[in-house]
């Protein structure tokens, strides 16, 4: 794949934003997410970037001096991607697999009012009620677990604005 201008010229707005289009159908062509470009990258050049930077380059929302920065090593990238027809050096999928993290658990709209109930009844369940819900609404025990934790740092937050207290001043232990 031909790079848009000369990696020696400075580009326009106009061909950090072609490019980005590009390269992000390029990146999804090839079946490679965010994340496991940014650590490609590392392992390429050893610059490793998060999945947070590759999507705002994608999405144009970094600043013109770190688009202009960042633009050669990904043109590089696609061109190794390219030159591998989309199987990009074994070693990128090998480092995206060491930081590969569980899928976002979507838990359904009857099983989310239950566990809504229970938190109003007792926000900090035991152990032991942890795992009669969970075996109850036929769910892991992390996952409720883990929903309590989230909720009861929503129930902070919501504290914190109903008081106009930001919420890291709020007394330590409070939950």
């Amino acid at each position: 794949m031909e790079p848009l201008i000369s990696q020696d010229d400075t580009p326009t707005s106009d061909d950090l934003e072609q490019f980005a289009k590009e390269f992000k159908l390029q990146r999804i062509k090839f079946g490679f997410s965010q994340t496991e470009v940014g650590l490609a990258l590392g392992t390429m050049y050893g610059n490793v970037f998060s999945q947070t930077t590759i999507c705002r380059f994608e999405a144009l929302q970094l600043s013109f001096k770190n688009m202009c920065k960042l633009k050669p090593l990904l043109v590089k990238w696609l061109q190794d991607a390219d030159s591998n027809k989309g199987a990009a050096s074994g070693i990128d999928k090998l480092g995206a697999q060491e930081r590969k993290r569980k899928k976002r658990t979507s838990i359904e709209v009857n099983v989310k009012s239950a566990l809504e109930n229970e938190f109003c009844k007792n926000p900090k369940p035991s152990a032991q009620e942890i795992g009669m819900l969970a075996e109850n609404l036929a769910i892991d025990r992390e996952v409720i677990r883990v929903w309590f934790c989230n909720r009861r740092q929503k129930e902070k937050r919501l504290s914190a604005i109903a008081t106009g207290t930001p919420p890291d001043e709020q007394q330590v232990g409070s939950e």
